[in-house]
């Protein structure tokens, strides 16, 4: 414990050290910010096709034929904002790893050396999890309310036809909103292991919510979801599982706390 804060005090500096390293920092964030949303600002048109293929799917599943989709833009700058949006939206993405390392080079200083092991594998995790989240939504969740969305359209040979055509920059509002969600959704047991550790919260504790839990996900679901049964049961089952997967994270580190202070003992 006294190595520990050693170090720490070893690694201390003035205030104005600091501001000007948080400056340095938030300078060379910006810039790969910058390079990641022209990367990705020349490559618009790609990420734009990948992010329509669960359009393209459910279109297919409907029973239409997935090259005939059309997405409309009501605005002058419509498409070549949303354009933009995405560039960024992709941006956050590509830079995060860089952007999640100088902000643990610059708090990394002021923790012992048992939280930085605590945080590190927090920096390697996130983004997996963030990633299969979004995974989630590309191949599960966005076909199948697009699905939904498709079969409201009434048959050709009706007297009336509704045709389901979306805007463009509704559709990739979707995508990205449902992508960031559930991407956020998806770090549930990693918070949960990180505030096991510092004794926060505890797995009886977890227990006690469960139902709370449960129906809350129910409600956030049925308010974010088309009014069908099937797409709100695919929203707010991945949140309980996880959920549940927090539970057993915490018990296993509840467990492993244990063990450790029984040796120290």
């Amino acid at each position: 414990m006294h190595e520990d804060e050693d170090e720490v005090e070893a690694s201390s500096a003035p205030l104005l050290d600091h501001l000007i390293e948080l400056r340095h920092r938030i300078i060379v964030s910006l810039i790969a910010f910058a390079i990641a949303f022209i990367i990705c600002f020349f490559v618009k048109d790609y990420i734009l096709n990948f992010l329509l293929w669960p359009y393209q799917w459910a279109m297919k599943i409907s029973g239409g034929n997935p090259d005939s989709i059309r997405l409309q833009s009501t605005q002058v700058w419509e498409t070549f904002l949303t354009k933009m949006k995405l560039a960024a939206f992709g941006g956050v993405i590509l830079s995060f790893p860089y952007l999640a390392f100088q902000l643990y080079s610059f708090i990394a200083p002021g923790l012992y050396r048992n939280e930085r092991r605590a945080f590190l594998p927090f920096l390697v995790s996130a983004p997996v999890l963030f990633l299969l989240g979004g995974a989630f939504v590309y191949c599960v969740l966005a076909p199948m309310m697009l699905w939904f969305s498709l079969s409201q359209q009434l048959l050709p040979d009706s007297h009336l036809k509704v045709e389901f055509i979306a805007r463009i920059s509704d559709y990739l509002s979707f995508m990205q909103s449902f992508i960031l969600i559930f991407g956020l959704i998806f770090q549930l047991p990693l918070v949960t292991s990180l505030l096991t550790k510092a004794g926060l919260i505890t797995s009886k504790m977890l227990v006690s919510k469960r139902k709370w839990a449960i129906l809350i996900a129910v409600v956030v679901a049925a308010m974010v979801t088309p009014s069908d049964f099937f797409t709100m049961f695919g929203v707010a089952l991945p949140t309980i599982l996880l959920y549940e997967v927090s539970i057993i994270v915490s018990r296993w580190i509840e467990k492993k706390q244990a063990k450790q202070n029984n040796k120290a003992s």
